[in-house]
C-alpha cells in the first residue's frame, strides 16, 4: 500500500492549499512494487502522472479523503509506504461562494489536519510495516528520529532538497533511518532505483 502526492485544502470553491509534491517518488515506489510481485495499491492525491500498469489506483483530494482511504485499506496491507505530503493544516471554513477582491487583506485561519501516520501507527499490527517520509529544513536527522518514534515507524525515509534532488526532480538523495540503527545514507539516485532498492529491503524485512 503505496500513497503519492499532494492533498489539495479548499479555500473556497476556486481556491486551495497545497504544496510542491509532484508524486514521483510513490508512483516510482507503486511500480516497482508491482514489478517485484507486489499486490499493490497506490493511493494518490492529484497529479500529473499515470498510474503504472497492474496496480489498484484510488485517488484522494484532502488529507480527510486520504485519512479515510489509508484506513480503509490498512487492515489487509502487509506494509504502508506513506510517501504522499498531506497538508499539516486546512482552512477551518470553506467559503461557499468565492472570495472577491477586496481593499483590505484576507486572513484564513487554519486548523491542523489528521495526523495519518500517527492514528495507523496506533492500529499497527505484529509482523505489519509501516514506513513514512520526511522533508526537514532543520536538524533533519534529529526531527526524523521524533517522528519514527512518535509515530512508530518501522522505517522513515529523509529527503533532501537541491537542485538535483526533491520535488518535480527524477533524482534523490535519501537517508534510511530505522530503530535502534545508524542512518544509512543512499548515494544520489534516480527515484525509480531509490523505488526498487527500498522495496527490496523491506521485502527483506517482511
Amino acid at each position: 500500500m503505496i500513497t503519492a502526492g499532494p492533498s489539495r485544502e479548499a479555500i473556497d470553491p476556486v481556491r486551495y492549499i497545497s504544496n510542491y509534491s509532484s508524486g514521483k517518488m510513490g508512483y516510482a515506489l507503486a511500480e516497482a512494487a508491482h514489478s517485484l510481485g507486489a499486490d499493490t495499491v497506490l493511493i494518490s492525491g492529484p497529479t500529473g502522472l499515470t498510474p503504472p500498469p497492474g496496480v489498484r489506483f484510488v485517488s484522494f483530494e484532502s488529507t480527510a479523503q486520504l485519512h479515510q482511504a489509508a484506513g480503509a485499506e490498512f487492515g489487509s496491507a502487509d506494509c504502508l509506504i506513506m510517501a504522499a505530503a498531506p497538508a499539516d493544516f486546512c482552512p477551518s471554513e470553506v467559503a461557499a461562494e468565492k472570495i472577491k477582491r477586496g481593499p483590505d487583506g484576507l486572513t484564513i485561519d487554519l486548523d491542523p489536519s489528521p495526523d495519518i501516520l500517527a492514528d495507523l501507527g496506533t492500529r499497527k499490527r505484529e509482523g505489519q510495516l509501516l514506513v513514512g517520509f520526511a522533508l526537514e529544513t532543520d536538524r533533519p536527522l534529529e526531527n526524523a528520529r521524533r517522528k519514527l518514534k512518535a509515530k512508530r515507524l518501522d522505517l522513515i525515509v529523509l529527503n533532501q532538497v537541491g537542485e538535483t534532488t526533491g520535488f518535480d526532480r527524477d533524482t534523490n538523495q535519501v537517508t534510511i533511518i530505522a530503530p535502534g540503527r545508524k542512518p544509512e545514507t543512499w548515494p544520489l539516485q534516480k527515484k525509480n532505483e531509490i523505488a526498487v532498492r527500498l522495496l527490496v529491503k523491506l521485502a527483506a524485512m517482511l
